[in-house]
């Protein structure tokens, strides 16, 4: 899906202009790093924040757990540079608690449920329900799901649920640091699961469809400052405008559920 800003342009340029009124004199440069779930809603409403407020996005990406150079809690453990973060919020709490975030900067932005999906032009399995789910893991060739939130909770929970765990052994792959709708457009698996936001900016594949709302998991993506950052106005600012409820459209677009003002 490409990077666009939606018809609520004029909505974002003024929810802008209100929040950062002021902050010319002051622009700055910002260190976002945000995980997959966000990064869709994210990097549309970039350009828009930029132009207003004067201050430059220097933007990264990376999941909120796991062990790969890019995990956001492994950025922060070297000591990387960052002012805001963006990831799964339990992830996020995990760091506050542990004094590497600003104590009461989180905003919860969105949630985000599972999905699943087929390489484009493959047949699309009913996963409109337990059985179907269940049918549409077993008849795949490979399955693909990532090593965040999703991932985690598809490998330990989701198969449990399912009573699949045993026969998917070795054809079930969690897979680090690459989208798992890249995955299926490559053909190196016929089947898998993600936050949707995740997979809908990839090409070459075909949504299927939500997790069933009993097996469903929602997964919430908050932002908050680093410790020790050296813009905390700007990065407050930037909080303040990715939580508006004038930019909820943008981030509903991108197949998030927006939280406008929740915390």
């Amino acid at each position: 899906m490409s990077q666009r800003i939606s018809h609520c342009a004029v909505g974002i340029t003024l929810a802008v202009a209100t929040l950062c009124a002021g902050s010319q004199a002051m622009a700055a440069d910002i260190k976002v790093v945000s995980s997959g779930g966000f990064a869709q809603a994210y990097k549309n409403l970039a350009p828009a924040y930029e132009q207003a407020s004067g201050d430059k996005l220097v933007s990264g990406w990376g999941p909120s757990m796991g062990t790969t150079t890019n995990a956001i809690p492994v950025r922060m453990a070297r000591g990387e540079e960052i002012d805001v973060v963006i990831m799964v919020g339990d992830s996020l709490d995990t760091l506050m608690k542990e004094g590497k975030l600003v104590a009461g900067s989180k905003v919860v932005l969105a949630n985000s449920p599972i999905a699943c999906a087929v390489k484009k032009g493959n047949a699309k399995p009913d996963i409109s329900t337990i059985d179907g789910l269940k049918r549409a893991f077993l008849q795949a060739r490979k399955v693909a799901y990532s090593d965040s939130a999703s991932g985690e909770y598809i490998k330990h929970q989701l198969m449990k649920k399912l009573d699949i765990a045993d026969q998917m052994q070795g054809k079930a792959a969690q897979i680090p640091a690459t989208p798992v709708g890249e995955i299926i457009a490559h053909g190196e698996a016929d089947f898998g699961c993600q936050q949707r936001s995740e997979l809908l900016p990839v090409e070459g594949i075909d949504i299927v469809g939500l997790l069933p709302q009993e097996v469903q998991l929602t997964t919430a993506f908050s932002a908050a400052i680093v410790t020790g950052s050296k813009v905390p106005a700007q990065a407050q600012a930037l909080l303040n405008f990715l939580s508006s409820e004038k930019n909820a459209g943008v981030i509903a677009e991108t197949g998030l559920e927006p939280v406008a003002g929740k915390k």
